[in-house]
């Protein structure tokens, strides 16, 4: 993690489906949070582009233009794929130790197997025909500008956003295409990172919660819940060797927030 004193920005919270909690996440490497933003970016292209409108194709562009200035910033697939073999080492390892369901254990190896093959597969220039497309660098050039994407800036991207929605959309997967192998697997190894978190009760006092880590057991990702009604968010910053968590309450979009004063109990989960 930097040693920004704020890290609110680098926050991602998500609901719980169902059980009114939600959780926020602070990634504490540069890898964990190239990850998270990848992943977030995905879903939300996704999400968009399934809307069939041009509309929904705008804000889907919007996300492919963010994913390609990140796969762009060293190579994320070669970290990808290190991940991958370190977590197929470590399952391999767990075949040996009694006590394991070596059914749902197989299925996890194979899985993350096949996500390092489609990977492997993919190459290492896997983002060039979208680097090499005109098409999408004159509208990642012009997304710089506000408002920089309007019809009269660029005809062709009108054009093509007038055309009908189930060729729209074909295109759109197709570019969705590329990305999927590296994706697919960013989102397998967050669910593990998820999964081996170490999750306790605690109790901030006064608002206030400091945590340290072991240095020989580097932690990935911190992941903090809190009741939805509690009204209450955490603002967290800190190094590599330690963090601190302020715990706000939320008075409206009007008003500041303020630290909560009484104690406020949430679940941490210290994900390797």
């Amino acid at each position: 993690m930097s040693d920004s004193p704020d890290l609110q920005g680098a926050i991602a919270a998500d609901a719980v489906a169902g059980t009114g909690t939600l959780v926020f996440e602070q990634p504490l490497n540069e890898r964990m949070r190239t990850f998270l933003r990848l992943d977030f970016l995905y879903n939300q292209a996704l999400h968009h582009n399934e809307h069939g409108s041009p509309w929904g194709s705008r804000a889907a562009m919007a996300s492919l233009i963010d994913i390609l200035a990140i796969g762009t910033r060293g190579d994320v697939r070669s970290d990808v794929l290190k991940e991958l073999e370190n977590h197929l080492t470590t399952l391999n390892d767990f075949e040996s130790k009694p006590g394991v369901d070596t059914q749902r254990l197989k299925a996890l190896t194979a899985n993350l197997a096949r996500l390092r093959a489609d990977l492997m597969s993919a190459s290492s220039s896997f983002l060039q025909p979208l680097r090499d497309s005109e098409f999408v660098s004159a509208i990642k050039h012009r997304s710089a500008i506000p408002g920089g994407t309007c019809e009269f800036d660029l005809p062709d991207y009108y054009f093509w956003l007038s055309q009908p929605d189930e060729a729209r959309m074909r295109t759109f997967n197709q570019w969705l295409g590329l990305l999927r192998p590296l994706c697919d697997a960013i989102a397998e190894l967050l669910w593990l990172t998820r999964q081996n978190g170490r999750s306790r009760a605690e109790i901030a006092k006064g608002g206030s919660f400091a945590i340290t880590f072991e240095r020989d057991n580097p932690l990935q990702l911190l992941r903090i819940a809190l009741p939805a009604a509690a009204r209450i968010y955490p603002e967290i910053s800190g190094s590599h060797h330690r963090c601190s968590v302020r715990f706000l309450t939320w008075n409206g979009l009007a008003t500041r927030p303020t630290q909560a004063a009484a104690d406020v109990p949430f679940t941490l989960s210290r994900c390797t």
